[in-house]
């Protein structure tokens, strides 16, 4: 079992060599600018502020559901939006406000509901002083609005992006990726959910409306002013976990099921949840309903991994109370408080896979750190947009062995694609994890472990990356390649 702590010393110590050897790039690529940008200036005390973190009394506040964006216009054939990127101060601790980035509506951006098949536009306008975009993780769409590094929305300016819908619904979330400032935009408040449903999963009769709730799960470390620290060796200090933009709440549920869509939005801690020994019913993952449920009692999400859950909080007495907890502690408290009428439910068969179809192209991709230099590899290579990694023809299925060779400092990565989700085929020739049975677009490599994945590229053409999403790995030590879809 990889040891958390470990894990984060060393990515500490390689991230802060990756700083220095990434500054000449960053310099020539954007503005220069303080590293927390204008917006943090005169807020709430000064980012980066040693000190101790205001003392967290568990369960205390409770946690927020993320607002939902409504159409500024919806045709006969598309939703059309808007957002504003912002720097805002919200109140994530109690009492104190903290300087935030965001989709225009808090820690945690809007939700965006989408339908499979309706297609959705999104106006985004930057009015940060530094630069931002938006790339919808796990989204199929088209290269000039998959939100690629280089793809920059700079201050004052606005980008349009087009978003087809043409894949099954699922739990999809957007959020910041510009080039090597990624993980200090996602950590300050840059995402949010964008669900996606299809008639197929309406037919069901899965919990849904108010009982259908996003989670997105991340840590961070605060001074004493309430203002988030960030620095890319400062991971082994962000203690503190976060649901919804809250530190350790609580959620008043009735006894009845409910579906909760949980995110793992931080830029490099696993979770390793339970719900105090509860069974919890898996339906989906990354891209959306499994083939059928499946009975949890604990969930491995590495950073960018979706799972959706059912909980039915009927088999326990009003007054209940259930920790959900990360082996580091409590991440948040049910508090099941009064009885509700349920019709949902979770039938035996949910959504059936795509037959595995042929694939003979076989690649081959491995990833590891280099202590010394500082820098993130994949395939002994460090990420430059000018360079292309990896062709691959539309319409065609390759095998992907994704290796981690960081055995010996026991460090774990993950591969996310763009543009596609694949089949987890095996790891080192077992069956894949438990969850891992639909659709994924993001999937965990332990150290010295391989994981072969089946993927189906479809009709759309340009560049894509694919990347460790640990965000310091990638956006900042190079562990991040592109590859082309051609005709």
């Amino acid at each position: 079992m990889l040891n958390r702590r470990r894990v984060l010393t060393l990515g500490g110590v390689l991230l802060s060599g990756a700083v220095l050897a990434a500054d000449q790039e960053l310099a020539s690529a954007r503005p220069a600018v303080h590293p927390m940008g204008h917006d943090m200036a005169g807020m709430a005390g000064t980012p980066g502020t040693a000190g101790p973190a205001p003392k967290i009394t568990p369960f205390a506040v409770r946690m927020p559901v993320p607002s939902e964006l409504t159409p500024v216009e919806s045709r006969h054939d598309v939703d059309i939006y808007r957002q504003t990127i912002q720097p805002l101060r919200e109140e994530m601790l109690p009492g104190l406000r903290t300087p935030i980035y965001s989709y225009g509506a808090g820690f945690v951006g809007p939700t965006i509901r989408a339908r499979e098949g309706r297609p959705v536009i999104v106006t985004r306008t930057n009015r940060l002083s530094v630069p931002a975009n938006a790339h919808l993780h796990g989204g199929h769409v088209p290269a000039d609005s998959d939100g690629h590094p280089m793809d920059a929305i700079n201050p004052g300016g606005s980008r349009v992006y087009h978003y087809p819908n043409t894949q099954p619904g699922a739990t999809l979330w957007y959020h910041d990726h510009v080039h090597m400032s990624e993980a200090e935009g996602v950590y300050r408040g840059l995402h949010g959910f964008y669900l996606l449903e299809s008639d197929d999963e309406r037919r069901l009769g899965l919990p849904s409306g108010r009982y259908d709730v996003p989670i997105l799960l991340t840590d961070a470390h605060f001074d004493v002013t309430g203002a988030m620290i960030y620095a890319p060796e400062d991971t082994p200090n962000r203690t503190t976990l976060l649901a919804n933009g809250r530190p350790q709440p609580y959620f008043p549920v009735a006894a009845r099921k409910y579906r909760f869509r949980l995110l793992n939005a931080s830029n490099y801690r696993t979770f390793q949840l339970s719900l105090d020994g509860k069974v919890m019913t898996q339906i989906g993952s990354d891209g959306g309903l499994l083939p059928e449920p499946l009975s949890r009692t604990e969930l491995v999400m590495s950073p960018g991994e979706r799972v959706e859950i059912v909980v039915d909080f009927a088999r326990h007495p009003i007054g209940t109370r259930l920790v959900l907890s990360d082996v580091s502690g409590p991440v948040l408290r049910f508090d099941v408080r009064a009885h509700a009428e349920d019709r949902s439910r979770v039938p035996d068969t949910l959504r059936p896979l795509p037959p595995l179809v042929g694939g003979p192209t076989t690649r081959e991709f491995t990833l590891n750190v280099d202590m010394v230099k500082g820098a993130s590899y994949i395939n002994g290579k460090s990420y430059d947009h000018n360079r292309i990694d990896t062709r691959v023809r539309r319409d065609t299925t390759e095998i992907w062995r994704v290796t981690n060779l960081d055995k010996a400092i026991g460090l774990s990565h993950n591969m996310h694609l763009h543009l596609v989700q694949f089949r987890v085929l095996d790891r080192d020739g077992a069956p894949p994890l438990p969850g891992e049975s639909g659709l994924k677009d993001t999937v965990l490599v332990p150290p010295g472990e391989s994981v072969r994945i089946k993927i189906t590229f479809g009709d759309l053409l340009g560049v894509y990356l694919y990347h460790c999403h640990m965000l310091e790995h990638s956006a900042i030590g190079g562990m991040m390649a592109q590859m082309e879809v051609t005709g």
